[in-house]
């Protein structure tokens, strides 16, 4: 198959594309720089040049392609509301060219959108919230936009995402302790955050497009729920910093726009993604990837 990938010299979808040619695929790559061009040029990609802003050349790389993963977003947490809006504009706009020709479509989304009971991990079978509650959600929107038109639409949610360099949104809890001289919890710390190593992320993009189920929905899960505390414990003694809880209205002061997440407990389930793919993780676990980090995540 020949691949169209967005965000393919990204943290996550440089693993993807090395996953699609050791698979044997074909793979039509976006990039936004020369540098990042000539990255992908020497994976064995074909490379098209463009931004997640143009739409028409995003449109046309549908068009040249098999199918489509669609990861790139834009990282920009001061914006994230109209991140989230412009990722819409992206997944329609990828859509349209996308109707009517059966070719697949992979959107990325979060694991923490669903509305499960309070406490209980979040499944595949859970809708997400609307994006007026949680904004990541409009990409789940205009994902059942684009499946109403007749494309076979999957949905793949990501939780922190890692590997000794990077990890979702820990590695922005890292700079914030690293800025404050302590790694911070929220009260007791208890809630629970889910994690995948990255390899076995790009692994499971990689089996959710070659299955290609219309409107199926995919948790990228290995760890089910891991206790905030234990992060900013293992990034104190990473860092060199005391760590400490503080209370909840602390926490807007301490993290800025991290603490609409810190204090959030989303565990999340992947059972029927592992008995509908033959997914089983096995890479190392976020909190054995904290305790090795990389001099340049410290």
């Amino acid at each position: 198959m020949r691949v169209f990938v967005t965000g393919a010299t990204g943290f996550i979808g440089s693993k993807i594309v090395d996953e699609l040619i050791a698979a044997g695929h074909q793979v039509l790559g976006l990039a936004r720089s020369d540098e990042k061009a000539a990255a992908l040029a020497a994976t064995g990609a074909e490379v098209l040049r463009g931004t997640i802003e143009d739409l028409e050349g995003l449109q046309d790389g549908a068009r040249r392609t098999d199918g489509v993963i669609h990861t790139a977003f834009n990282h920009d947490f001061s914006r994230y509301v109209q991140n989230c809006e412009d990722d819409r504009r992206v997944i329609e706009a990828i859509g349209e060219v996308l109707a009517g020709t059966k070719k697949p479509l992979l959107v990325t989304s979060g694991a923490g959108l669903s509305l499960s009971a309070p406490g209980q991990p979040a499944r595949e079978t859970e809708k997400a919230a609307p994006s007026s509650q949680v904004p990541r959600a409009a990409s789940e929107e205009a994902a059942a936009s684009v499946a109403a038109k007749g494309v076979p639409v999957s949905i793949l949610r990501l939780p922190q995402v890692h590997d000794t360099t990077r990890q979702g949104l820990v590695t922005f809890a890292i700079a914030v302790a690293r800025e404050k001289g302590v790694s911070a919890y929220v009260g007791k710390g208890e809630n629970r955050w889910t994690a995948a190593h990255v390899l076995d992320v790009a692994r499971l993009y990689r089996l959710a497009l070659e299955r290609a189920e219309p409107d199926a929905v995919y948790h990228a899960v290995a760890e089910e729920g891991i206790p905030y505390r234990g992060i900013a414990e293992v990034l104190a003694k990473r860092l060199g910093l005391p760590v400490r809880s503080i209370a909840p209205e602390e926490a807007e002061a301490h993290f800025g726009w991290l603490a609409a997440f810190t204090a959030r407990d989303v565990p999340a389930s992947s059972e029927l993604t592992r008995k509908a793919l033959g997914w089983e993780p096995a890479g190392p676990g976020l909190l054995a990837d904290l305790e090795n980090l990389s001099e340049a995540a410290l």
